[in-house]
């Protein structure tokens, strides 16, 4: 009865034996153990511990660092013509659109009644300068007093002053440009009666307009007067060339900002009002080391990029400390160990550890479109020759 139970039980732990030897057996060959040679799919699971990478290399060109604001066009040579008298409007010469110069009639009010007053008063001087001469002849002989001397000179310079007023009172009919440039709005018509200050037209001056920004205190110190710009507007192609004109001497308590003030030579299709984005040129490097901006990888307040090196077993990540010195919308100028055509990985770093084994993909594919591929290795302005 012993006999039987303990050979069952020697009969259980041998076939419990054999199945682990076989298993053991069939993992040995299906790894390459026991000498024999790995098969096709090992290598390739083997080789798929590569972790795949899109990379491009550094190149020289241009870039700029740039401060964007925002704002509207403003015109500094922007007037109200305004009526001088109460009058009736007889003619209008000019019409909104119309270009004018300084010193342009623009407008005709009634002045008969003017006409006749000054005529009235020159007829009046003539006869008090006639009588100031007689006077002053018998003066000088002793023949009257001094008293009536003075009083014809009086007389005479009093009608020399109300002849000032006449005229005055006649050249309020003629209304002029006070500026050169654009009559933007009219007011009124022919046969209007206007009021005294009542507005007539409106005239800008184009080759004044304007772009008025407010920098942050911080970046002031970047700033100076002749310093390039460019204006871009969303309803006009391409960009426009300004320079600062001047630097606000105070700074806002309440915003922090400075503000300053760009001219924009030869107004150059702009109009005042219009929506555009300034960018002022901070710095700008020619023909100098650039590197795509996706390359970098931010570590709490460090910057890194992986460059890609060949090692004995492929190509490797090696993890390189980089400091950004000059930043575009693209493209950056680092400061760091490295040189023209290196390789850096712009596509798959997340995670990546310095030294891993990568494997490189076509960074068109990696990155998604020809646009982003474009973005990421090239920058706004076309790298020098």
């Amino acid at each position: 009865m012993n006999f039987a139970h303990t050979f069952r039980i020697s009969t259980a732990q041998a076939v419990a034996a054999m199945v682990l030897l076989f298993f053991v057996a069939g993992c040995a060959f299906d790894s390459g153990v026991a000498g024999e040679p790995p098969t096709s799919e090992a290598a390739t699971l083997a080789a798929d511990d590569a972790i795949p990478v899109a990379a491009l290399p550094m190149f020289r060109g241009r870039i700029e660092s740039v401060l964007r604001f925002s704002t509207n066009l403003e015109a500094e040579n922007r007037v109200d013509v305004l009526a001088e008298a109460e009058r009736h409007v007889t003619d209008l010469l000019v019409e909104e659109g119309d270009t004018v110069l300084v010193g342009q009639t623009m407008l005709l009010l009634e002045d008969e009644a003017q006409r006749t007053a000054l005529k009235r008063v020159e007829s009046q001087l003539e006869r008090s300068r006639l009588e100031y001469e007689r006077q002053k002849r018998l003066f000088e002989q002793d023949l009257i007093s001094e008293q009536a001397y003075n009083q014809a000179r009086y007389d005479m310079e009093q009608l020399e002053l109300a002849l000032e007023d006449a005229e005055r009172e006649l050249s309020y009919a003629t209304v002029t440009a006070p500026i050169s440039g654009v009559v933007t709005e009219r007011l009124i018509n022919v046969g209007d009666h206007v009021e005294t200050h009542t507005k007539l037209f409106e005239v800008i001056d184009f080759d004044s307009i304007v772009a008025r920004v407010f920098v942050p205190e911080r970046q002031l110190a970047g700033l100076f007067v002749g310093q390039p710009a460019r204006v871009l507007a969303q309803s006009l192609a391409g960009s426009r060339g300004a320079a600062i004109e001047r630097i606000s001497p105070v700074v806002d308590p309440q915003s922090g900002t400075v503000k300053v003030t760009l001219g924009i030579p030869g107004n150059q299709g702009l109009l005042p009002g219009m929506y555009v984005e300034v960018d002022l040129v901070a710095a700008a490097l020619e023909d100098t080391l650039l590197a795509p901006k996706r390359a970098l990888v931010y570590d709490q307040e460090q910057v890194f990029v992986f460059r890609v090196a060949q090692g004995d077993d492929g190509p490797r990540a090696e993890r390189l400390l980089v400091r950004i010195l000059i930043e575009s919308e693209d493209v950056v100028h680092l400061e760091g160990d490295l040189a023209d055509g290196e390789r850096l990985v712009v596509a798959g770093q997340a995670g990546l550890k310095d030294g891993a084994r990568i494997r490189l993909l076509d960074p068109a594919e990696a990155l998604g479109s020809a646009a982003e591929l474009g973005a990421a290795s090239t920058p706004t302005f076309q790298p020098a020759s």
